[in-house]
């Protein structure tokens, strides 16, 4: 699995002084959290849009960043990145081919906004509710001790969470090798977006496997997953219902609300089969949400 890469030389956390009330009485104490800075995009030496991130996978942020915002297609379409240090953060310099360079020209905004903004900056109203790739030919499925065992993994993959209990994950797992890469930010967004960013660089097939997250789900989540090309978001917390009908529409499998062994499946829930007979959930027969209680598909290790 690829792990987390550290971009600069700004720790990823810091321990820092608190207050600690225990049983009535407070005492000195103190706790480690993450950093976070602001960090640019540029193109062409124009800021693009600007995002408090965890800093860390810079190369994979501006990839899956530029991917997921349409900028590019494909990792070939980025010549060159740069992170430049500056007094306040970083600026990510990213040289596009003349084709999406003259592209991006045409289209350009300028979006900052802080942690967990996924439509700042926008112009209209179109640019919001924009139109979310198909993945519905996508021939992946998962029985039910997968999406248990993807969460499972997930939890215990995430170094930073676990030293500060304060930043999202997102991973990508198939059925036949787990969970073969990791992201983690302070941000859910961002961390979808060094996913994207780290899968395509590695040149996975987005359709071969699941986007499995630790945040809600919210529609900009499900543009991104379906632009990675995967058919399957499988997340901790609940989705809006806006992700749902994005979800539906694209041919997304929502999956949502993981507890061990129990989830709610809300969109495409003939993706997820039985173990012993591979047949599948009819999404006519069951109407979402539906919990399942997973147990072992024999042609893989859960």
């Amino acid at each position: 699995m690829m792990p987390m890469t550290r971009s600069t030389a700004i720790p990823l956390a810091r321990t820092v002084p608190q207050l600690s009330r225990r049983n009535g009485r407070v005492r000195p104490a103190s706790r480690i959290v993450p950093e976070e800075i602001p960090v640019a995009f540029s193109y062409g030496g124009s800021t693009h849009a600007v995002m408090m991130a965890t800093p860390a996978d810079f190369e994979d942020f501006a990839t899956g960043f530029s991917l997921t915002e349409g900028i590019i297609t494909e990792p070939a379409d980025i010549e060159s990145i740069e992170a430049v240090e500056t007094p306040e953060g970083y600026d990510l310099q990213i040289a596009l081919r003349d084709a999406q360079h003259e592209a991006l020209v045409t289209r350009r905004r300028h979006m900052a906004g802080p942690v967990g903004c996924g439509l700042c900056g926008i112009e209209s109203l179109e640019q919001a509710v924009r139109q979310t790739p198909s993945v519905a030919a996508a021939r992946l499925s998962l029985t039910p001790g997968e999406i248990a065992q993807a969460v499972a993994l997930l939890d215990t993959r995430q170094p930073l969470h676990a030293e500060t209990r304060a930043v999202h994950g997102a991973g990508f797992y198939t059925p036949e090798e787990g969970l073969i890469a990791v992201r983690e930010d302070v941000g859910r967004h961002n961390a979808l977006d060094k996913l994207a960013g780290a899968a395509a660089r590695q040149g996975y097939t987005g359709a071969s496997g699941a986007v499995v997250v630790t945040s809600r789900v919210s529609v900009e989540m499900v543009q991104k997953t379906a632009i990675l090309g995967s058919p399957f978001i499988i997340a901790i917390s609940a989705p809006t219902a806006l992700a749902i009908r994005t979800a539906e529409t694209a041919g997304m499998t929502l999956v949502a609300l993981v507890r061990g062994d129990e989830f709610e499946v809300f969109t495409h829930a003939d993706r997820i089969v039985a173990e012993t007979t591979h047949s599948g959930i009819s999404h006519s027969e069951a109407t979402p949400p539906e919990t399942i209680r997973p147990t072992k598909r024999t042609s893989h290790v859960a």
